[in-house]
């Protein structure tokens, strides 16, 4: 039969911290001060170590995008202090071949006086802004209340109904037929709506164009130009002449509050939000280079979020040559305006919210707390050695 207290002797032997007599034991003056400056750097450094552990950080990816038929939303918001918003015109093409032409969805433009006070939303209604009257109230500008009143479209080519109710709707058959409405007081719709003298009231205007645009994830661009725009024999056209001709000296000096693609992130930064260019012709053509990288945040509340960043370069031209460097004019073509070009990029940037786990805290608790003591342990040995060995010495002396 086997002792109990045999085995447990035996089982001493493992034990790989063997305790030292209480004899053996010397406290010293420095070794406390070692160990109240090692507590103190060991306390220090498990905070550091706790604050790092409930923190967070991105760790980004560099992938290939495969994303296949998405669509792309771009936010704008856009201030032209002298460009009134009835000559202002918003539209989308790719390289797809589609086009969207005078966009009003989703896109809003508000006039600005000259001040730069935006003008009260009952105003609103006047020529250039597509907000709706009442249903209650019935404009006393309106052509004809008599549902058999057909308008005629003065030679342009009219809508499905064959009418041209409207002065707009005389404007836009004149655009199928690749004419311009030069003369508004020749149209009787037009005279009775006092186009001339609303748009001689918004002459020295300006115009805040905001909103969102939904295009295809494919190269394109957006502007915003003067004219109405159509397409004519598969070319986009612009009708600038009532740009050119009322009388006032418009120019697209502008001011990018904000423009993005995609969801607002925080600490995305978009590098054209706050740009603005001054200039002193109307005729000028200002063009952004835009470089869109598709992005994608992954949360640890297991939350997602889709957007993009961009790049961009601009480039900026007189189209009446007047920069041109030889001291010499040269008309040059061009639609004066401000242009937005757009590439996607066919790399996905993934960027994925980590924190460092439990165990990875524990094990550096550990690293440090033995650390510092094995440090501070050696250190103390070698004092104690030195202030050894140097006593020995001065005894030494002594007896000799």
């Amino acid at each position: 039969m086997v002792k109990r207290g045999s085995v447990l002797s035996k089982f001493q032997n493992f034990d790989a911290y063997a305790k030292t007599l209480d004899d053996f034991r010397i406290k010293t003056y420095y070794g406390a001060a070692l160990t109240i400056i090692s507590t103190l750097i060991i306390l220090v450094l498990l905070w550091s170590e706790f604050n790092e552990y409930r923190s967070t950080e991105i760790k980004p990816e560099l992938v290939v995008d495969t994303s296949r038929k998405e669509k792309l939303t771009i936010n704008i918001n856009i201030t032209f202090p002298r460009v009134p918003c009835y000559l202002l015109s918003v539209d989308v093409m790719d390289i797809a071949g589609e086009s969207q032409n005078d966009l009003t969805h989703d896109v809003y433009k508000t006039r600005i006086d000259s001040m730069g006070n935006k003008i009260l939303i009952e105003k609103a209604t006047e020529i250039g802004n597509k907000t709706k009257e009442p249903k209650n109230i019935v404009s006393e500008t309106a052509p004809s209340t008599n549902e058999t009143y057909c308008g005629s479209c003065y030679g342009g080519d009219p809508p499905e109904s064959g009418c041209c109710n409207t002065c707009e709707e005389v404007q836009e058959s004149y655009i199928r037929k690749g004419w311009s409405l030069n003369n508004p007081n020749d149209i009787e719709q037009c005279v009775k709506e006092g186009w001339s003298k609303k748009a001689s009231e918004q002459a020295k205007e300006g115009c805040n164009v905001a909103g969102s645009v939904m295009v295809n994830k494919v190269a394109g661009n957006f502007h915003l130009a003067p004219g109405k725009s159509y397409q004519q024999n598969n070319f986009h056209v612009h009708d600038i002449q009532p740009f050119l001709s009322d009388g006032t000296n418009h120019d697209f000096t502008h001011i990018i509050h904000h423009l993005s693609f995609g969801p607002m992130v925080e600490g995305v930064a978009n590098p054209l939000d706050g740009v603005s260019q001054a200039v002193s012709s109307g005729l000028h053509m200002y063009t952004y280079f835009v470089k869109v990288v598709s992005t994608q945040f992954h949360f640890l509340n297991e939350t997602s979020i889709y957007t993009n960043q961009y790049s961009v370069t601009q480039f900026g031209r007189d189209l009446t040559g007047k920069d041109n460097h030889d001291g010499h004019s040269h008309n040059q073509g061009g639609l004066p305006g401000v242009f937005f070009n757009y590439e996607i990029s066919p790399m996905l940037i993934i960027n994925r919210e980590e924190s460092k786990s439990l165990t990875h805290f524990l094990t550096g608790v550990c690293a440090i707390v033995g650390g510092i003591f094995t440090v501070a342990g050696i250190l103390d040995g070698f004092i104690y050695n030195a202030e050894k060995t140097f006593k020995k010495k001065v005894e030494l002396g002594k007896h000799l």
